[in-house]
């Protein structure tokens, strides 16, 4: 089995006020998902539980996101979270603090054979 990705869905969040990294984090998630209803799972013959969902957030400050939150978005499946410097801070006219934007990159990928069985065997 190989490990195929079948989508790949992009989000942004933003948190305006309190400069919330991970609020950010959590609305560009959100984002990505609301931009599809996959039915992938059941087209395959598979489970939503067995789809492996790889979730890229791109912000400022990596370490102010809480990961098992923004985990906590979704729904089902096998996760896994990183978090990397990317995303803008975009400071505020009257230098009071910043708006937040965090990217959001999400692969759902499943354990399936390749098309035309294994590869290497004769």
């Amino acid at each position: 089995m190989a490990k195929t990705r079948v989508a790949m869905e992009f989000g942004m969040g933003t948190s305006l006020r309190q400069a919330d990294y991970t609020k950010a984090a959590v609305r560009a998630l959100s984002d990505a998902l609301w931009h599809n209803s996959l039915s992938m799972a059941e087209a395959f013959g598979f489970d939503k539980s067995d789809m492996i969902v790889d979730v890229e957030i791109g912000v400022q400050q990596p370490d102010a996101v809480d990961i098992a939150a923004v985990q906590a978005v979704l729904p089902y499946g096998q996760s896994a979270v990183t978090v990397s410097h990317g995303g803008l801070d975009v400071p505020k006219p009257d230098g009071s603090g910043a708006t937040i934007i965090a990217n959001a990159a999400v692969v759902v990928s499943f354990d399936m054979e390749p098309a035309g069985g294994s590869k290497g065997t004769s």
